[in-house]
């Protein structure tokens, strides 16, 4: 009678996993020069700053909600005019729709140079040339959020069956022909969803702008944080979290719909 013998044993890789963690901390560590005293005094002059924020104060709460709506606006109107450029640049961006090659290159490049510019530099840009506002804000957010639009609907036309652009070539359609009845009825679903994270991250953004002065609640923080008024900018930063955390209940709810 045969003795069936159990397998082997597996090698226990945690002391080797545990090692090498413990190894590439101490290589950071080393090579960012951390300096755990420095460390300590940052955690207490940290804890005592955060601590000027401890009591909000929502006198003026109005005028609060109606600089969180500016931005709101900044951000949905920055959003649409990403859409508009990038539903007009993408098809010449995806191979089986763009004309010829040099028409293809020029809309790569050009959508690559709308992501490589900062939505900071661009709002430093606008500002400077029309002034304060929340105009440079949606200018700024809406080129530099058409570069991502326009790739990804580049990218969705792209993995759109071929047979179907075919069978429009087939019976005599045009390039818009193409685009209508082909691509957008093909990648609407993920364009929602692209758009809608698009504007989700806007509204993150928007915020951040009016730091330079492009509007909203954002220029209203600024103020607050050089006055030292932190009561006020407490407020101001609850509002906005929580705005944030609205708007991506609604991205996420309306995406499972669309799902």
């Amino acid at each position: 009678m045969s003795i069936n013998t159990l397998p082997p044993k597996p090698l226990n890789l945690f002391p080797l996993w545990l090692s090498v963690i413990l190894a590439l901390l101490w290589l950071i560590i080393w090579d960012l020069g951390v300096d755990f005293k420095d460390l300590l005094y940052g955690v207490e002059d940290m804890t005592e700053y955060f601590s000027r924020y401890g009591t909000p104060n929502f006198s003026n709460m109005s005028s609060y909600l109606y600089l969180m709506v500016q931005t709101l606006v900044t951000a949905f109107w920055g959003t649409v005019l990403a859409f508009i450029m990038a539903a007009t640049i993408a098809p010449y961006a995806a191979r089986p729709l763009t004309p010829n090659a040099v028409a293809y290159r020029v809309a790569r490049e050009l959508l690559n140079f709308m992501r490589a510019m900062p939505d900071l530099l661009l709002a430093l840009i606008f500002v400077s040339s029309m002034g304060l506002g929340p105009l440079p804000g949606v200018l700024a957010l809406s080129v530099h959020t058409a570069g991502f639009l326009g790739k990804f609907f580049a990218e969705n036309m792209e993995r759109v069956p071929a047979g179907k652009y075919e069978a429009l070539s087939a019976v005599g359609a045009g390039f818009t022909q193409k685009i209508v009845f082909a691509a957008w009825p093909s990648m609407l679903r993920e364009a929602v969803g692209n758009t809608l994270y698009i504007f989700d991250r806007n509204v993150r953004m928007a915020a951040v702008l009016g730091l330079v002065g492009a509007g909203g609640i954002g220029l209203e923080l600024h103020d607050a944080l050089r006055l030292f008024k932190y009561n006020q900018a407490s407020a101001l930063i609850i509002i906005i979290l929580i705005t944030i955390v609205v708007i991506d209940n609604l991205s996420s709810w309306i995406r499972k719909v669309l799902n």
